[in-house]
């Protein structure tokens, strides 16, 4: 894609980037240093905005749905050629960057913004290059920024007058009318999503971290409010990577070179990591701050979806270049707001694929207008959106590398026990499930008494160091046993509705390591 502009700043320093976002007024800065920007009407991703073009390249290759919504070439063409128009009478900022840890499996990517705070911010979130590595650069996909071109929807017939499309074929992405940054991490996250499986490697929506002497690695899936990011950072392991990784013969590395942390009640006490992130060269988003420059994370009066970014050697454990071992352990995390799902299991290898073909959580009434009672949210492999193929080709994948690398996999409940979270039941305590965590990583989970579940099918541990036994049995630990077991039966069907609906073509064998359900 041939790019002309009045003027194109190349990967710019972060104190010229910082010095224009300042003085274009794209931004303000906090007195911790940090910028902090406004995205507007968008303050988060727009799925029904997102399209991949449909050809003879993508054709048989896409998972077509209402994730993967096809485009014509000749549509995306249009929309790119009126790109290219807007920005040749602006100046615009080119960042050239890596995704990709290993270098054996590293892409580039060249993002040319219309404003300087998101180069930035895609600066910090990509791996930079070095100076030699910049003067052999060259591109394997572009990705052209313009959240201040409005496009007509009834002239392209797509949905509102926001886009982001991808054409695989060409290698380009365009992301217009909206100032949401998290639109272009998440393109390179879907781009490497298309490209991994066909070298070997599975893409994975997790955190990954390893432990300093041994350097045994382990996985943390989980989708958002789940602790993903909160419990893959810890002071006694070494931080891999918040949120996209790869898993190959030879381990598991980091997509990124940066991380994309929420901020909603962020504090310094139970997130210290991220919170000292938070100076200067960080981009903050839609947080809102005072007239003194001081952040308030606890106002949500513009989004939850509160938000900064930061380059991984921000935090003080973050192993460089950002590569482990094959894992040792996978952990699938879930806020599960019914309150009956064991507080940790340990799944066979035909579960493990089931819960992350599943990729289940809960959303919790009086998040979302309209949300009375703990709402089920299933997201395909913990990423749904940014995981363009068949579900088969990466659980597959998952299943074979469990079975030849002998890897322990747990599914751990970060929600509620004793009743559902509508009901006034509380939360399971952080310092409950970091004990349980340990126990995982250190391997003393493996020496406890197990029971078994018949509804959920699992095997759950009743006896962890500095966790109440009677959490661990859940049954057990509502007063209501009756109505535990009605609660258990109906979060059990919606796992079945939601998987004979989505994945009907799915093995037996992987059907059956589900819940039980039996109409009653």
């Amino acid at each position: 894609m041939k790019i002309v502009a009045k003027k194109i700043n190349k990967n710019l320093d972060v104190d010229a980037l910082i010095s224009i976002a300042l003085n274009s007024g794209e931004a303000k800065k906090a007195n911790n240093g940090a910028l902090v920007t406004y995205t507007g009407r968008h303050t988060g991703r727009s799925p029904k905005d997102k399209y991949i073009v449909d050809d003879n390249f993508s054709h048989d290759l896409i998972s077509w749905g209402k994730v993967n919504r096809p485009i014509s070439k000749d549509v995306f063409n249009k929309i790119k050629e009126e790109v290219l128009n807007y920005l040749k009478d602006k100046e615009v900022y080119e960042f050239d960057g890596f995704a990709g840890a290993d270098k054996k499996y590293q892409k580039a990517f060249k993002v040319v913004n219309e404003l300087a705070v998101q180069n930035l911010f895609i600066h910090q979130l990509l791996i930079r290059p070095s100076k030699e590595e910049l003067n052999s650069f060259k591109e394997d996909y572009t990705i052209v920024v313009t959240p201040n071109l409005h496009l007509d929807k009834n002239k392209y017939a797509i949905n509102s007058d926001a886009f982001i499309g991808i054409d695989y074929n060409l290698k380009e992405i365009l992301i217009v009318g909206t100032a949401y940054s998290g639109e272009i991490k998440k393109a390179v996250f879907s781009t490497m999503n298309f490209i991994m499986p066909s070298l070997g490697v599975l893409p994975m929506h997790c955190s990954a971290n390893m432990d300093p002497l041994t350097k045994k690695t382990a996985i943390f899936f989980g989708l958002s409010g789940t602790g993903k990011t909160t419990l893959s950072a810890s002071k006694d392991r070494l931080l891999i990577g918040d949120d996209e990784h790869g898993f190959s013969d030879e381990g598991v590395f980091n997509f990124e070179g940066g991380c994309y942390a929420k901020c909603i009640n962020l504090s310094k006490e139970n997130e210290p990591d991220i919170y000292n992130a938070i100076k200067s060269g960080a981009v903050v988003e839609n947080v809102i701050m005072d007239k003194d420059g001081n952040l308030d994370f606890y106002d949500d009066s513009i989004t939850e979806n509160t938000r900064v970014g930061y380059p991984l050697n921000y935090i003080n454990n973050a192993v460089i270049p950002s590569v482990g071992k094959v894992p040792s352990c996978i952990i699938f995390l879930t806020c599960d707001a019914f309150g009956v799902l064991p507080p940790v299991s340990k799944l066979s290898k035909e579960g493990a694929m089931y819960h992350f073909i599943s990729g289940f959580t809960s959303k919790v009434a009086g998040t979302e207008d309209g949300i009375k009672e703990p709402t089920p949210t299933f997201s395909t492999l913990f990423g749904e959106p940014f995981m363009p193929l068949d579900v088969s080709v990466y659980a597959k994948m998952l299943g074979e590398k469990i079975e030849k690398y002998n890897i322990d996999v747990y599914l751990v409940n970060t929600g509620y026990a004793k009743g559902k979270a509508s009901d006034g039941a509380s939360r399971i305590k952080l310092a409950y499930t970091r004990n349980m965590i340990k126990a995982i990583l250190d391997g003393s989970i493996k020496n406890a008494n197990y029971k078994y579940h018949p509804i959920f099918n699992l095997e759950y541990p009743t006896n962890i160091e500095g966790v109440p036994s009677e959490l661990l049995d859940p049954k057990e630990y509502w007063d209501d046993k009756k109505k535990y077991d009605e609660t258990s039966f109906a979060l059990a069907k919606m796992f079945n509705d939601n998987f004979l609906a989505k994945y009907p073509n799915v093995s037996e064998n992987i059907k059956k390591a589900g819940p039980i359900y039996e109409k009653r």
